[in-house]
């Protein structure tokens, strides 16, 4: 079974987008805001796609704030990680926004909130899946 980590700050998208993706994709989802167990993981090989809110107001990394994008940004230099889908989730759905978040954070998707379609949203997350 393939696993989707969910890097959310708002418990009621945990709560929704896990549900979705585990009835209609058939993923295990684990969730965090803790940017240093997302580095971890990714690192591990614990997740075979990141969903990563932009907005992370709690979240920190050795000691400094971070957002989606700088996380995002970490995780795609990284050789170890660098190959891992991410896609952002994020309210910020103005023209230009997407095309500016994807070229910024070298992100392999983006989705803006609210999500209205979750059929649609779990089939772009499981297109991004890598094989085997």
């Amino acid at each position: 079974m393939k696993t989707v980590l969910l890097v959310e700050d708002d418990l009621s998208n945990v709560r929704v987008f896990s549900r979705y993706l585990t009835r209609l994709g058939g993923l295990a989802v684990t969730h965090t805001e803790d940017a240093e167990t997302v580095m971890q993981m990714a690192r591990t090989g614990a997740a075979d796609l990141i969903l990563m809110d932009v907005s992370l107001s709690r979240s920190t990394y050795q000691g400094k704030a971070v957002d989606g994008i700088k996380l995002a940004q970490m995780l795609k230099a990284d050789p170890t990680t660098a190959a891992l889908p991410i896609v952002l989730v994020t309210a910020h759905a103005m023209i230009g926004d997407k095309e500016a978040a994807l070229q910024q954070s070298g992100a392999n998707g983006y989705i803006s909130k609210p999500v209205v379609d979750y059929q649609a949203f779990v089939k772009q997350i499981v297109a991004l899946l890598p094989e085997a």
